[in-house]
């Protein structure tokens, strides 16, 4: 059984103390322990930490969904220099690529730091990969581009030899945990789409999902239709738990609970076990 945590996260439920902002959560698992995104505020990230008991150092690894700076903000910083120890940091190669947004103003919006300033901080020792691989007993990483067989939630715009181009978040990955007949899968923010991150953890590993847990990218009015095409799509797939957090939309989430019967919101110090 793995047990989840949310360390990061838009709203910090109801216990006192803890503080909501972007990131996400802590898993445990195979007597591992793996931290997935680590937010844009070192200093919520570590207040969140030791209201929960956990200790910088017990953490194994940490697991980057995508270079967007509110997954990979200030708490990666501040986790790495927190820590005694060198961290693994597993992730995807383009997730140094530098992103900027176009609205309200322009804006700067990939990871705020190069590979090396992480390197030298605490000793991040990353292991970046396209393809889907294993990389801690039973923690496997989707691997690289999801394949976009239906709609994706993409933002944004790359700069490339000085021009912006807009960015299909290629380096948006999920970790799927292996529990042994069924899975459960954790996204960061979805950029590329529920339904196509499912699928592609199922042909994987061959596996059905259990629960699908993390961002599912559809607020700012997602349309019905889209929403409809959610539900619809994760029930033909099998999945039997949704456990919808940061970007997945308030009135987006109403839908899903009114559609899905077992879902459930997220919050800084939810604890789940699958």
């Amino acid at each position: 059984m793995a047990a989840i945590t949310i360390l990061f996260e838009n709203h910090a439920g109801w216990r006192k103390g803890l503080i909501g902002y972007h990131a996400f959560c802590l898993i445990e698992h195979n007597g591992q322990r793996v931290l997935v995104d680590a937010g844009t505020d070192g200093r919520v990230l570590l207040n969140n930490m030791d209201q929960l008991g956990v200790d910088p150092d017990s953490i194994d690894a940490l697991f980057i969904t995508h270079g967007h700076y509110d997954h990979t903000g200030g708490g990666m910083a501040e986790l790495l220099k927190a820590r005694s120890e060198p961290l693994d940091v597993y992730a995807h190669p383009g997730i140094f690529a530098r992103r900027i947004a176009l609205k309200p103003r322009r804006r700067e919006i990939g990871i705020p730091f190069r590979k090396e300033e992480l390197e030298s901080l605490g000793g991040a020792v990353f292991h970046l990969s396209e393809k889907p691989f294993e990389f801690l007993p039973g923690f496997i990483s989707s691997g690289g581009e999801i394949e976009r067989r239906t709609w994706d939630r993409a933002v944004g715009y790359l700069v490339e030899d000085g021009k912006e181009v807009k960015d299909p978040v290629k380096d948006d990955i999920a970790l799927i945990l292996d529990l042994g007949d069924s899975l459960a899968v954790i996204t960061g923010c979805g950029h590329s789409g529920i339904l196509n991150i499912a699928r592609h953890a199922i042909e994987i590993t061959g596996k059905p999902i259990k629960a699908l847990i993390g961002g599912f990218h559809l607020r700012g009015g997602a349309p019905e239709h889209l929403l409809k095409d959610a539900v619809d799509g994760l029930k033909e797939l099998g999945v039997e738990c949704l456990y919808a957090g940061h970007c997945t939309g308030i009135y987006e989430y109403a839908y899903l609970k009114g559609h899905f019967e077992l879902a459930e919101p997220l919050f800084v110090g939810k604890e789940i076990k699958v």
